[in-house]
């Protein structure tokens, strides 16, 4: 499967997409025609990485609209089988705006996508934009690793940030919901929330920094002599949820006819172990991975 900019990281994109995103032009060749497209024509994308959109944000935005109209165009792709004919992949809080401001209709690009690039454009978009808070970027990172089958790297090399601040800033997920909306709503800071993901009562330390107002430094000296929580452990040695894991072991059985047995290891490597029953066996396995008789 290839993937959209790989091998090309944010900044190499900026100077395509701009300081406000036309990603118009994302493929450089391809020639764009804008387009009104009916509001009631358009779903948002479950995939969108960002969640949080303040009402007054949207306010201020939808009376720009009315005064300005919409100055650049949201990114839209055809889909089927949903109650809408086109979806968002980049453009939500415009086209929600656009809504409050009355607008029957918007600007739009529509664009051949599948949902691997989709979720790629998207995020691009909002981690340029510095749009999503530390959970929602957290968030998005893992779904595209769990979704799309990347690895840590490539996420790495698609937003053109290191692996450790991936590895860090996706501990958060692991995180009681009740501790994830005070970093979201910004009375716990995500330094203060990474430093407590590991113990075993996040909610109750949380509480205890907002209410004594203690450093990072402060914090982590209290982590040192609080129990720890197991599964915090697991969640960050491992990439991919137990959902995954098997639906992806039952796609490599059913192709090789074989029991397969996925092992995952820290950071998102790991092992793949493919048992044979018969030297025959063995062969067709060979010839199904290398496309060719052994």
């Amino acid at each position: 499967m290839a993937k959209f900019g790989l091998g090309r990281n944010l900044n190499d994109l900026q100077n395509e997409i701009g300081v406000a995103p036309d990603i118009s032009i994302l493929t450089g060749t391809e020639r764009v025609v804008v387009r009104q497209i009916p509001l009631a024509q358009i779903g948002v994308n479950p995939d969108q990485p960002r969640k949080t959109f303040t009402p007054a944000d949207l306010e201020d935005l939808a009376a720009s609209i009315r005064e300005k109209g919409v100055l650049t165009p949201i990114m839209l792709r055809t889909v089927q089988g949903r109650p809408y004919m086109y979806e968002i992949v980049a453009g939500e809080r415009r086209y929600r705006a656009s809504k409050m401001a009355g607008l029957s209709e918007i600007p739009a690009i529509i664009k051949n996508l599948g949902d691997d690039n989709a979720m790629e454009i998207a995020l691009i978009e909002n981690v340029q934009r510095e749009n999503l808070n530390p959970i929602e970027e957290a968030a998005a990172y893992v779904n595209l690793m769990n979704k799309c089958k990347y690895t840590m790297d490539d996420v790495s090399r698609l937003i053109g940030k290191s692996e450790s601040y991936i590895r860090n800033l996706i501990r958060l997920n692991a995180l009681p919901v009740s501790v994830k909306k005070m970093v979201e709503q910004g009375a716990l800071s995500a330094s203060h929330a990474r430093a407590i993901v590991v113990a075993e009562d996040p909610e109750k330390m949380a509480h205890e920094i907002i209410d004594n107002k203690l450093s990072v430094s402060d914090t982590e000296k209290r982590v040192k002599h609080v129990a720890r929580s197991d599964k915090t452990r697991r969640f960050i040695n491992k990439t991919m949820n137990e959902e995954t894991v098997q639906e992806t072991t039952k796609k490599i059985a059913r192709a090789l006819m074989s029991r397969v047995k996925i092992t995952e290891r820290r950071g998102g490597a790991g092992v793949i172990t493919i048992t044979f029953n018969t030297r025959a066996h063995l062969d067709e396995i060979v010839e199904k991975i290398t496309g060719k008789n052994k």
